[in-house]
């Protein structure tokens, strides 16, 4: 997992309500168990035609996705089924974080389990972002992990909401086993000053 630090990006909105994970990837593309490709068939009901050619007035076949690695979703973000795959096609895409008012809670454990960014910011922030980012689609957002901070081009800056250990992880670039292995020693010292427990069901 790449180490998640500071992020200078545009964002493209996608503001739509309740979006859940089997528009953020059909349930059709979940055969596979590789992260890679699964970018293209990202929101692939809304952004391709039945004939597999991108829609023109979709928001990510436009020119204010080029480059984004912000998604500024609508309430709600990720509800629905359990899939890893939601937030891996999100970065195989090349989004590092997803900014909402709410997100579902399987799917924001799932994004902070595997480098994916969720930011939970109020609702008047909420409508700055969206209104900028119709105004001028090449402003560009700051998101400085360690402080918790997010700042607007207009230079205001607000904290966002994220618990230590998954902070921790994403700053160190680790996914929860590799945090185990770097308690490796620890875990062998208390083993060794501690005797074996007796199983009295023997």
């Amino acid at each position: 997992m790449q180490a998640f630090t500071k992020l200078d990006s545009k964002m493209v909105a996608m503001p739509t309500e309740n979006i859940d994970t089997d528009q953020i990837i059909p349930a059709r593309f979940l055969k596979t168990v590789s992260k890679k490709g699964l970018g293209l068939n990202l929101f692939a009901d809304w952004r391709y035609n039945e004939d597999g050619t991108p829609k023109a007035d979709f928001v990510l076949n436009t020119d204010r996705a080029t480059g984004a690695k912000v998604l500024l979703a609508g309430d709600n973000f990720g509800c629905g089924s359990s899939r890893e795959h939601a937030p891996w096609s999100l970065m195989d895409y090349g989004f590092q974080a997803v900014i909402s008012t709410s997100f579902a809670d399987i799917f924001r454990n799932n994004s902070l389990k595997n480098g994916l960014l969720p930011i939970i910011v109020d609702e008047e922030t909420h409508k700055q972002l969206l209104s900028i980012a119709e105004e001028d689609p090449e402003a560009a957002l700051s998101i400085d992990l360690d402080a918790q901070t997010l700042t607007l081009p207009d230079g205001r800056s607000v904290e966002f909401p994220i618990d230590g250990f998954s902070k921790n992880c994403m700053l160190e670039g680790i996914d929860q086993l590799g945090y185990l292995m770097k308690q490796a020693e620890k875990v062998e010292a208390y083993e060794s000053a501690n005797p074996a427990r007796v199983n009295l069901f023997e």
